[in-house]
């Protein structure tokens, strides 16, 4: 498979935030979101073997299989073999495709709201049974208040909003007050921040 990086940093969002974490980048994505900030041109070719040897020479327990979309490209045999590392596996997933038997831990991130035609959205349609963790990526209480419903009718154990990283730090303020606002007011869901990219690290 073709592997963006590997690398060790704190796991920065979602339920998991500040947990020393191994991250294995994929590249490759079925998905173009207009907010994407990761090159799905880049990767080098792996054995499953070699990610494998690459995981096992950091300390961290808990290794974060993200992309591009993981789905994609993930075996149950690469599964198997963190976990003979004892390694805990949690995968960052659009939700479009299955994933292997044997995740530890599944974060969905549905972007079926961000695709405007008919087309668009059906090939972004959450085809996972149920998750850990929902993460669902807020711009506005405008645009957020018209997919909630259908946010929440897919099955996880906790429920967040991520504020939107823009370019501009002002409107990354407004967004987060924001959603600061929404969780309050709707109290099933919580507040993830991308706390890497407050703090300045991978």
């Amino acid at each position: 498979m073709r592997v963006n990086e590997i690398f060790v940093s704190l796991q920065g969002e979602g339920h998991f935030t500040g947990k020393p974490s191994i991250f294995l980048r994929l590249s490759g994505c079925n998905l173009q979101c207009p907010f994407c900030d990761t090159d799905h041109s880049a990767g080098t070719p792996m054995s499953e073997d070699e990610i494998a040897e690459s995981i096992a020479a950091y300390a961290p327990r808990h290794v974060v299989i993200t992309g591009g979309e993981p789905s994609l490209f993930l075996t149950g045999s690469l599964v198997d073999k963190l976990h003979a590392l004892n390694k805990f596996v949690a995968v960052e997933t659009n939700g479009t495709h299955p994933l292997p038997q044997g995740v530890d831990w599944i974060t969905l991130s549905p972007k079926f709201p961000f695709f405007a035609t008919p087309q668009a959205a059906a090939a972004a349609q959450i085809r996972i049974p149920r998750c850990h963790e929902l993460k669902a990526i807020f711009i506005s209480t405008e645009t957020f208040s018209a997919h909630e419903a259908a946010l929440r009718s897919i099955p996880a154990d906790n429920y967040y909003v991520q504020p939107c990283h823009t370019p501009n730090d002002q409107q990354n303020k407004a967004i987060i007050a924001d959603a600061v606002k929404w969780c309050i007011n709707h109290p099933q869901w919580s507040l993830s921040l991308q706390t890497h990219k407050l703090l300045g690290i991978p």
